[in-house]
């Protein structure tokens, strides 16, 4: 049966269709993190994160053995922000027993590919250089902010560079090609991305770049050697096949990977964690699953 929970996010979307104008889009996906409560125990320092503007935060199930959450926000590369998601980071967080440091990394079209690419390696190696160990970090990305960190992942392999304990991909972007037979089947029941507002996403982060590119679109690329990687994805998006088809690509080249497939959900419905059940559950699955693969004798 349906979440009636998830029901009510949908026709709070509906009645707050997506404006035409860029910067009334970006206050609209602000907006819908702001209108969270951050919970009393969750600190938030600001921190510039080798010419990156991020920011930290923990709760007290922080453990001390140093495991981090780096988390990379969704937004279709034109939109999103600390303040877009700090709420649900913080969630994520306080799952998995980490800090968290998110990423407000550079936005298209002012700065397309490959910016959002370098701001995301300067924050890992921002990570390393604090002396973090890289088997005591947690790689996640929710959309675009999914298949940028597996993007960046692949940067740090062909780099020689060490990779992450592991992956967290809630509902990535990982095709800009937009092959996905999703696409369609899932149009009807998606209330946040079509075809055609992919569409003009892509061509304002690609800027020429090629859309079959490993770096814009890891689906493509040969993932072996790549982490752990959990993949969540709700039933009712159109970027179903974008998981479902990376999970089989991962399983081939031998990566240990988890996917699930959350009947029902919509896209990023972790962001709606406060009134939807299941964004809870899916928050506590991954919090569980980084615990388990950031464990101390990895370190």
């Amino acid at each position: 049966m349906p979440s009636s929970e998830i029901d009510v996010i949908r026709a709070r979307l509906a009645a707050h269709p997506r404006p035409a104008d860029l910067a009334a889009r970006r206050a609209r996906i602000d907006g819908l993190g702001a209108g969270y409560v951050l919970p009393p125990d969750v600190a938030v320092e600001a921190v510039d994160a080798h010419g990156v503007r991020a920011e930290w935060t923990s709760t007290p199930a922080a453990g001390e053995d140093g495991r981090v959450v780096l988390f990379l926000h969704g937004g279709g590369y034109v939109s999103g922000s600390l303040t877009s998601h700090r709420h649900m980071v913080a969630q994520a967080g306080r799952e998995a027993g980490a800090r968290t440091l998110a990423l407000d990394y550079r936005l298209a079209p002012e700065h397309p590919f490959p910016s959002a690419l370098e701001d995301a390696l300067a924050g890992y190696r921002f990570l390393l250089d604090a002396g973090i160990a890289p088997a005591r970090i947690a790689l996640a990305g929710e959309s675009a902010g999914g298949g940028l960190a597996l993007a960046a992942v692949l940067s740090l392999r062909e780099a020689g560079l060490p990779l992450p304990g592991c992956l967290w991909l809630s509902s990535p972007w990982t095709d800009l090609a937009l092959t996905g037979a999703s696409l369609e089947a899932k149009a009807a029941v998606d209330p946040l991305l079509s075809r055609g507002y992919l569409s003009e996403l892509a061509s304002l982060y690609l800027n020429g770049a090629d859309a079959r590119g490993v770096l814009v679109s890891p689906i493509y690329a040969d993932l072996a050697g790549l982490p752990p990687m959990l993949i969540q994805v709700g039933s009712a998006e159109t970027l179903l096949d974008d998981s479902v088809r990376l999970a089989a690509g991962a399983g081939a080249a031998d990566v240990c990977v988890q996917l699930e497939i959350w009947p029902h959900m919509i896209h990023a419905w972790h962001l709606f964690y406060q009134e939807v059940a299941e964004g809870r559950r899916s928050l506590a699955a991954a919090g569980a699953f980084i615990r388990a693969h950031l464990d101390r004798d990895r370190a």
